[in-house]
């Protein structure tokens, strides 16, 4: 009995580089972002005093990459960390620097936190603050005004890089964003029609490894809609992102329920080709047909003014799956066909269509198909 190898293959090992290679390409801008912040900080922080460790700092995590409400986020971090350097200061230099003195210093930035109102990243950043000047405030130092005063430059330097000077198309943010989503999941749709048309069980458990990679670019996506929002929110409306806006917003959240239809499907065809060996072609090309629509729901995406094949095609693999209900194909073949119409109507979501709409689009399809000769 033959143990299969839990080492990656080269071509597993080529996909996930250039995963983190794409990944990295998406971040340029905020790394820029941050590369400028940090420096413009030091300088401006440095016309104060010659030390200024927390402006820089403090810009950094203002920008730090966060889910949704960027900027409310940016003041929160920026607020947690004065507040926090503000009691560590004064309590360093009244009781000096020890473990219990350390313990006092968390617990009354936090409260301190609290009291202003703050959410859970205010809180805690207030006490990494207070830790770090423990760690670094000399016994018997005087406190001063100047580390308050580098957090409060470095996060208002944060936002003016970040919002200002220097933000970010948010449209072209979302387009980029999406199109790894969509690359993944048109793939791993692929290889799953494949591996369901010649009986492949490993290049089905490939599939399903592609359906998983996609949560942090998921991630990213939806963090590309909230700061398109915010942005949209602080610089007035304009057309462009006004009519993109909310076309992304509802195709991350339909992806992402594709993309977890897609994985169920990819168990389920797994645990079918175990059993029974190959699929009937009709099946394997609906899944095929799913990928495509995938790429075409990419394409209208970026160009919603186009008339895209993504609805035909979703429309067509639906079909094309519940045809094979006639035939009474089996409980997993029947779970399949499920899954492959769960995954159209996110699809025609995920290109305009209301949860209604959809349905009812795929109802009138399948009669029309069962009417024709």
């Amino acid at each position: 009995m033959s143990v299969r190898s839990s080492a990656p293959t080269v071509p597993e090992l080529r996909g996930a580089i250039h995963r983190r290679v794409r990944r990295v390409r998406a971040e340029l801008w905020g790394i820029l972002q941050t590369t400028v912040a940090a420096g413009a900080a030091w300088a401006l922080a440095s016309l104060l005093h010659p030390h200024p460790f927390f402006a820089p700092a403090a810009a950094v995590i203002a920008l730090g990459v966060s889910r949704g409400g960027r900027t409310v986020r940016a003041i929160e971090l920026t607020v947690g960390v004065a507040v926090g350097i503000l009691v560590a200061d004064v309590i360093v230099r009244a009781l000096g620097a020890n473990t219990l003195v350390l313990m006092l210093v968390v617990g009354l930035s936090m409260a301190a936190a609290l009291v202003l109102g703050a959410g859970a990243i205010l809180v805690n950043q207030a006490a990494i603050s207070g830790i770090l000047v423990v760690a670094t405030l000399q016994p018997g130092a005087s406190p001063s005004p100047s580390r308050f005063l580098d957090a409060l430059i470095g996060g208002t330097v944060a936002l003016l890089v970040g919002q200002v000077l220097f933000p970010r198309d948010p449209v072209r943010s979302m387009a980029k964003a999406a199109r790894p989503v969509v690359s993944d999941l048109s793939v791993a749709l692929k290889a799953l029609a494949g591996a369901l048309r010649d009986g492949d069980e490993e290049r089905a458990r490939r599939a399903l490894e592609i359906a998983r990679s996609t949560d942090d670019d998921l991630s990213h996506f939806f963090d590309a809609v909230a700061l398109a929002r915010e942005t949209f929110t602080l610089r007035g409306p304009r057309k462009r992102t006004r009519e993109r806006v909310p076309l992304y917003a509802e195709a991350a959240q339909q992806m992402d329920y594709a993309v977890r239809n897609t994985r169920v499907l990819a168990r389920r065809a797994l645990s079918a080709i175990r059993r029974h060996g190959p699929a009937p072609p009709e099946l394997a090309d609906a899944v095929a047909l799913l990928g495509d629509a995938v790429l075409e729901l990419g394409n209208q995406l970026e160009q919603p003014e186009r008339d895209t094949a993504a609805r035909r095609l979703a429309l067509e693999a639906a079909v094309k799956a519940t045809r094979l209900l006639q035939d009474d194909p089996g409980l997993s073949i029947s779970v399949i066909i499920g899954q492959v119409r769960s995954t159209a109507i996110d699809l025609l979501r995920g290109s305009g269509m209301t949860g209604e709409e959809a349905r009812t689009a795929l109802d009138a399809a399948v009669e029309r198909a069962a009417a024709a000769p």
